[in-house]
């Protein structure tokens, strides 16, 4: 897909999300957003992460019975959830080919992709239990 201009507005909802280290919702980057670009609406916030992801440039982290969070890293990668306090962090590790035995397994489906989430502690949240 083609890239569109980038716009005043496009460039805020983009930084914002390359900023945070957080892997925000779009409530949080709305209200960032707002802080560059007062005038924007959430529907124009919510339009361009949807065209950030689909051209590639941010991820999305889409959780069952959680806000969808965005995530400024695009090349695929996994995570530790924090199970305390719910904090997202990147996960750089090499993992065995999940897809292929899956294709092999189940030959009638198209199989796409293979995420594995990891949950434990954060770092912060560990060293706290250790106090």
């Amino acid at each position: 897909m083609a890239m569109k201009r980038l716009t005043r507005q496009r460039k805020a909802v983009l930084d914002v999300v390359q900023k945070a280290r957080n892997h925000p919702d779009a409530a949080w980057i709305y209200q960032e957003v707002r802080k560059i670009v007062p005038s924007i609406s959430l529907g124009t916030v919510y339009r361009t992460l949807e065209a950030l992801v689909s051209e590639g440039q941010i991820a999305v982290l889409a959780r069952a019975g959680e806000a969808t969070r965005y995530d400024a890293n695009p090349v695929p990668h996994h995570h530790l959830i924090c199970e305390r306090c719910g904090e997202i962090v990147d996960l750089e590790v090499e993992l065995p080919d999940l897809l292929t035995p899956a294709r092999a397994a189940y030959p009638e489906l198209q199989v796409h992709e293979a995420k594995v989430e990891f949950r434990g502690l954060c770092s912060a949240c560990r060293q706290t239990l250790r106090s």
